[in-house]
This record gives C-alpha cells, sequence and structure tokens, in this order.
C-alpha cells in the first residue's frame, strides 16, 4: 500500500468548500439575553412553592428534602438522616451559598466601577 503525497494545489480549495458550508452550516450568533430576559425564564419562588411541597411529601420518607433559601433564592437539597434529623448532605454546601452571594456582592461592586470608568 502506498500513501500519495498530499497535492495542496488541489487539496486547498476542497478544504475552503468544506469550511464554507461549515460555517453557513453555524447558527447564525444571538444577542445574549438581558437580565430582565433572564429574570422572566425562571420561575418565581411562588411558582416553585407548590410544586417543591408535592416533591418534599412525595420524598419526605425518604430523607429527601427541598427548600427554597431565603438570602439567595436558590433550590436547595438536603439529604436528612430520619432517625435523628440530622443533615447528612446538601446540595449546594452552605460554603458554596455563601460563596455565591460574596461573588454576586463582588460583581455588583465591579459592574459599578466598569460604569464609571
Amino acid at each position: 500500500m502506498s500513501v500519495s503525497p498530499l497535492n495542496t494545489a488541489n487539496s486547498l480549495p476542497a478544504l475552503q468548500a468544506m469550511a464554507e458550508r461549515q460555517q453557513q452550516e453555524k447558527p447564525s450568533p444571538v444577542a445574549a439575553p438581558t437580565a430582565s430576559a433572564n429574570r422572566q425564564l425562571e420561575p418565581t419562588r411562588d411558582e416553585l412553592l407548590a410544586p417543591m411541597q408535592q416533591v418534599n411529601a412525595a420524598l419526605g420518607n425518604y430523607g429527601v428534602e427541598f427548600e427554597i433559601s431565603d438570602e439567595s433564592a436558590k433550590v436547595i437539597v438536603r439529604l436528612v438522616d430520619k432517625e435523628n434529623g440530622n443533615v447528612i448532605r446538601q446540595i449546594p454546601s452552605e460554603e458554596v451559598l455563601r460563596l455565591a452571594d460574596r461573588l454576586e456582592e463582588l460583581q455588583g461592586v465591579g459592574a459599578l466601577i466598569s460604569e464609571q470608568a
């Protein structure tokens, strides 16, 4: 079996045509949604409350609890020991929730600084 040398004169147009086809197949970039658009897509705390209560009622016997954090409005999942009520695991952890809150604070300060500069 012999390998023929690469003929760049013949392969370059083919590669260019392939690149053009790939570029045409890509969807056109869409502008990123604004913060207000993201807020409209996210369910509100009240919208989540009833389904979350149903899930808690169904999974409560298994030691699984869902909760919405008051400070960050994020969903928290806890695995609880049914015998003594101790939390075995929480997702996200308390440390991660504090870190996320701190990052949001710093991001707000950064946006303020960027707008003034």
